[in-house]
């Protein structure tokens, strides 16, 4: 478990928990992450434009934060799934970070379905079937945080 000490700025982790390795470790390997030029980016909800997703009606989204921002690693989006919707069987070429934020709503992964509502997460990693599916009366919401640059969907029959 990584030690927190309270700094000018606020909390620094000292050590580096994808590797377990300390901090200075992890930058002199070459391993610790960099933002580079990347300078802070805030933007409020009312400004995020939304877009119909082609491939499944009643699926809407906004991206948040991406490259086009200077984000060097990844892009978080928000999705937004109307009442009676649902989203096909489909691949995509890069991994799949969520976190829910409004509504239930069932995905199914792999062949599982998952119930899940506000404060779930969840890992598809890339390359797995997945699909989602609102039977519920209200909107689900999610956001989704994938590596920046091109993902390839293919649609499963």
């Amino acid at each position: 478990m990584a030690a927190f000490a309270g700094t000018e700025d606020g909390f620094k982790c000292g050590r580096d928990e994808r590797r377990g390795m300390s901090e200075d470790a992890a930058t002199a390997s070459g391993d610790a992450t960099s933002t580079g030029d990347a300078t802070p980016v805030v933007r409020r909800a009312e400004d995020v434009e939304y877009e119909a997703v082609d491939a499944a009606d009643g699926l809407a989204k906004g991206v948040l934060v991406d490259e086009s921002d200077g984000a060097p690693t990844f892009a978080m989006r928000r999705f937004t799934l109307a009442p009676e919707s649902e989203v096909p069987r489909h691949t995509n070429a890069v991994e799949h970070e969520q976190y829910v934020l409004a509504g239930e709503y069932v995905v199914g992964i792999d062949g599982q379905e998952h119930e899940l509502s506000a404060g779930d997460s969840l890992l598809i990693p890339a390359g797995t079937v997945h699909w989602y599916r609102n039977d519920r009366d209200a909107r689900g919401a999610f956001v989704c945080v994938v590596p920046n640059g091109d993902d390839e969907i293919d649609l499963v029959e």
